[in-house]
C-alpha cells in the first residue's frame, strides 16, 4: 500500500483531467446550477410582481423536460401509432419523427434574454424607426380580464416590425409567447427567437403526426395559461388589406379547451403605419403567382447601412407614425355558450372584425386613400381632410405628424406637389394602392361612404 508507483508524465495528467472531471460534474456543476437557479428563481419572482399577467411555470421549465413531457403525451402517443401503422414503419422510427418535431417546436425561453435583452432592444428599434402611439377601443376591458384566464394577442400582420413593436408595447403585461414561421429557423436568429419564448410552426406541412404534436403542444401551453400572440392572417399583407384568418392555430386552441376549464380570452391588436419597411417586397410578391418572397440579405445590409449613415450626418428621418390599438376581448367562453354552428369559422370572424374596427387610422394611409378616392387636391385641404378623419376616429391628430406624412409620399414618389396641388405621380401606384388600402375607410373606392361625408364636411 505504500509502495512508489511510477507512471509516465502524460497518464497522470489524464488521470488528473477525469478526477477533475468527475469533481465537477458531481458535486461543483450542480451546486453552480442551485446558486444560478435560485438567483433565476427570486429575479422572475420580482419580475412577477410588476407584469400584470406573471410568467407561468410552463415557460420556465427546462426545455428537455417539456420535450419529453410533449413526446409522451397520449395524444401524441395515439398520433405515432397511427402513422406508425399508415407509413409500415415501426412505432420506434414513427416515436423518432415525433421527437425531431418536439424538438423543432418547443422554445427554450429565458427570462433574462426576454426582458433583459429582446424588450429593450425592441423599444429601441420602436422609436428608433417610429412614432408610437398606443391607444385602447376598450382599456376598462382589457384590464378587468380574469387573472387566471389565457390571454391570446390576435393581430393583423403588417410588417415584421409587429413582432418587436408589440413584444415592446406588452412589456408590462407579460412574456408573450409568439407562433413563428420558417423564415425564423435560421441559426443564430432562430436561437434568439427560441429563447424569447417563441416556437415555430411550418405553415404547409402535410404530416398528420405533425399537425398533432404542434396541437399538444399548443394546448399544453394554453391550459398552463401562457400568453401567446398570433397572426390569424398567418402572413404579412400583401396588399395592405386585412386578409383572410387560416383556422388551424386557433382550431387548436379551441380544441383544447372545454368550457368548464379555464377560460381563454382573445385580445384583437391592430397595427398600421405610416411606412411599412418591407412595402416594396410586399406589392412585388403580390403581383406574383405564390405569397412567397425573400429580401437578400446584401439588400438589408445595405438600407441599414444607408440608415445609420443618416444618423452619423444628422439626417436621419423617423418613419412616420406606428399606432397600435387594442380591440374589445372576447371570452372564449362566452362566446362558446352562445348557439353557434362552426365554433372556429365564427371565432375566426368576429375576431377579423374586431380588428378591422380597431385598425388605427395614421396620416399616410389616410392621405393615400383620398388621392386615389378623389383625384389631385389642394395640398392644404389634403391635411384639413386628414385631420378631420384622424379626429373622427378617435386618434389624436397632429399636424406636424401630417406634414412628415405627406412629405415622405412626396419624396418616395407616391404621390407628388404640382402648383400647389397633391397627386399621384404614376410612377408608383402599387404603394399608394397598398396604403390606401391599409386606411380602414373602405380600402376601394365607392366603399366608404361615411368617410366620403367627413371629407365633404372638411371641406371639399
Amino acid at each position: 500500500m505504500t509502495q512508489t508507483v511510477e507512471l509516465p508524465i502524460w497518464l497522470f495528467v489524464l488521470i488528473v483531467v477525469f478526477a477533475a472531471v468527475t469533481f465537477a460534474s458531481h458535486f461543483l456543476f450542480p451546486s453552480v446550477r442551485w446558486f444560478f437557479r435560485r438567483r433565476l428563481e427570486r429575479a422572475v419572482e420580482q419580475l412577477n410582481q410588476r407584469l400584470q399577467r406573471p410568467i407561468q411555470p410552463f415557460k420556465l421549465a427546462r426545455r428537455h423536460d417539456m420535450i419529453q413531457r410533449l413526446i409522451y403525451d397520449p395524444q401524441v402517443g395515439q398520433a405515432v401509432q397511427q402513422h406508425a401503422k399508415e407509413h409500415g414503419v415501426p412505432e420506434a422510427v414513427a416515436f423518432e419523427q415525433a421527437r425531431r418535431y418536439a424538438r423543432e417546436i418547443v422554445p427554450s425561453f429565458s427570462a433574462f434574454t426576454y426582458f433583459g435583452f429582446a424588450i429593450r432592444v425592441a423599444r429601441w428599434l420602436s422609436n428608433a424607426f417610429y412614432n408610437v402611439r398606443l391607444s385602447y377601443a376598450d382599456e376598462q376591458a382589457i384590464k378587468s380580464i380574469d387573472p387566471d384566464a389565457t390571454v391570446v394577442f390576435v393581430m393583423n400582420h403588417r410588417s415584421n416590425m409587429d413582432y418587436v413593436l408589440v413584444t415592446y408595447l406588452a412589456a408590462q403585461h407579460s412574456a408573450l409567447s409568439y407562433a413563428v414561421g420558417e423564415w425564423a429557423r435560421v441559426w443564430p436568429l432562430s436561437r434568439l427567437i427560441r429563447a424569447m419564448g417563441a416556437y415555430f410552426i411550418r405553415r404547409r406541412s402535410g404530416s398528420e403526426l405533425y399537425r398533432q404534436v404542434l396541437a399538444s403542444y399548443v394546448r399544453l401551453a394554453t391550459n398552463a395559461g401562457v400568453t401567446q400572440a398570433m397572426f390569424p392572417e398567418g402572413g404579412l399583407s400583401l396588399t395592405g388589406a386585412l386578409g383572410r384568418p387560416k383556422l388551424g392555430l386557433l382550431k387548436y386552441i379551441i380544441d383544447g379547451t372545454s368550457s368548464g376549464g379555464r377560460d381563454v380570452v382573445f385580445v384583437p391588436v391592430a397595427l398600421n403605419y405610416d411606412r411599412v419597411l418591407e412595402d416594396t417586397i410586399l406589392t412585388a410578391a403580390a403581383l406574383g403567382s405564390e405569397r412567397r418572397f425573400r429580401a437578400r440579405i446584401g439588400v438589408i445590409a445595405w438600407w441599414s447601412l444607408k440608415q445609420l449613415w443618416r444618423r452619423l450626418i444628422g439626417k436621419y428621418r423617423r418613419f412616420g407614425l406606428a399606432s397600435v390599438r387594442y380591440g374589445v376581448p372576447i371570452s372564449l367562453n362566452a362566446f362558446r355558450d352562445k348557439d353557434r354552428r362552426d365554433l372556429t369559422t365564427d371565432l375566426a370572424r368576429a375576431l377579423m372584425q374586431r380588428i378591422g374596427q380597431a385598425i388605427p387610422l395614421v396620416p399616410a394611409p389616410a392621405a393615400c386613400w383620398l388621392i386615389r378616392e378623389y383625384g389631385a387636391m389642394p395640398e392644404a385641404r389634403v391635411k384639413s381632410q386628414v385631420t378631420a378623419l384622424m379626429r373622427k376616429a378617435s386618434q389624436p391628430e397632429d399636424d406636424v405628424a401630417v406634414s412628415e406624412a405627406i412629405d415622405q409620399l412626396v419624396e418616395r414618389r407616391i404621390l407628388r406637389r404640382n402648383n400647389g396641388m397633391l397627386e399621384a405621380s404614376g410612377s408608383r401606384a402599387d404603394l399608394l394602392r397598398y396604403y390606401a388600402a391599409s386606411a380602414p375607410l373602405g380600402g376601394e373606392p365607392g366603399d366608404a361612404a361615411e368617410a366620403k361625408e367627413i371629407s365633404a364636411a372638411a371641406g371639399s
